[in-house]
C-alpha cells in the first residue's frame, strides 16, 4: 500500500541531482542544465526517473572502476544504469573532475565545454549509445556535439 502511494506521487518529469565530492569545479546554470538533460532523454525516446551526478576526484573514480568494473585505469565518467529495460531511467553517473580538466587541457577546450560534453556522454549511454567501436564512437561524438551546440 505504501509503495502505491509513493508511485502515485513520484515526479512525472524526472529528477536530476548533482553532488560534489570535489569542490574544484563549478557547475553553473544548474536548474537550466537539469531541464536540458530531461529534454535530451525524452528526445531520445526515454523517460526519466532519478539520475544522480556525483562529481569526484580521479582517485575516487579509480576506486569505483577497480571495485565494480575490474578496470585499473583512470576514466572521466562511469555510468551505472539502475533501472530495467522499458522503465524510467534511474542512474548514478560519476564524473572525475580531474580527468575533465586534463582532457580539456589536452584537446585545447574550455573546462566548462568538456564538463558538459561528459555530462551529455553519460546521458547518451543511458539512452543506449555505446562507444566501443569506431562507428559507435562516431555516433556518440555526433550526438554529443549536437547537444553541446544546443545547450551552450
Amino acid at each position: 500500500m505504501f509503495t502505491n502511494f509513493e508511485i502515485m506521487f513520484k515526479p512525472q518529469q524526472g529528477v536530476i541531482k548533482f553532488f560534489f565530492l570535489s569542490r574544484s569545479i563549478t557547475l553553473k546554470r544548474r536548474k537550466e542544465l537539469k531541464h536540458f538533460i530531461i529534454k535530451l532523454i525524452k528526445r531520445e525516446g526515454y523517460k526519466v526517473g532519478t539520475i544522480n551526478y556525483i562529481f569526484c576526484s580521479d582517485d575516487y573514480l579509480l576506486d569505483i572502476n577497480r571495485r565494480y568494473l575490474n578496470h585499473d585505469f583512470y576514466t572521466d565518467i562511469i555510468t551505472f544504469q539502475l533501472s530495467g529495460k522499458n522503465q524510467r531511467i534511474e542512474a548514478e553517473i560519476y564524473v572525475s573532475v580531474d580527468r575533465v580538466k586534463d582532457n580539456a587541457s589536452n584537446v585545447g577546450e574550455k573546462i566548462a565545454v568538456e564538463l558538459h560534453r561528459v555530462i551529455f556522454h553519460g546521458e547518451l549511454h543511458l539512452c543506449g549509445y555505446k562507444d566501443k567501436s569506431k562507428r559507435e564512437i562516431g555516433a556518440m561524438r555526433k550526438k554529443e556535439a549536437l547537444y553541446l551546440d544546443e545547450y551552450l
